[in-house]
């Protein structure tokens, strides 16, 4: 956890639930879930994180969009990218994390019909074994 900047108004709008899906694509969510983890601890941040987006998918009428374990499998990913090479801000941090702002980052753990299946968006799935992930 660092506290070396203010949370961007962005980042306060989303922890108010204030926010819609049109103006918050995949940069956003990566800004967000960088300056939450900056601010809370990962406990904390994951809980809020997580119903944010679960929030703002209600509101844009599409609840099933959520997944549970993308959100936490993102945010985990992220904080340990921070905890290893800690930077002063988001920009330094996506310079260091390009592979970050791809949406399939996650094959690496998960197979595409594990991290999209039901189950997948109600409860958090551990990683697959890398074996089987193809």
């Amino acid at each position: 956890m660092t506290d070396t900047q203010p949370c961007s108004d962005l980042t306060q709008s989303f922890e108010a639930h204030d926010i819609g899906d049109a103006c918050f694509g995949h940069r956003e969510h990566l800004l967000v879930a960088f300056e939450l983890l900056g601010k809370y601890e990962f406990i904390d941040a994951a809980s809020i994180y997580a119903r944010g987006i679960q929030s703002m998918a209600a509101k844009a009428g599409i609840p099933d969009k959520f997944n549970l374990t993308i959100t936490y499998a993102f945010l985990s990913l992220i904080a340990e990218r921070m905890a290893a090479h800690p930077v002063s801000g988001f920009d330094a941090f996506a310079g260091q994390n390009p592979d970050l702002f791809s949406r399939d980052v996650l094959s690496k753990w998960y197979a595409p019909d594990r991290l999209n299946s039901e189950a997948a968006r109600r409860v958090f799935l551990m990683p697959e074994p890398q074996a089987s992930v193809g």
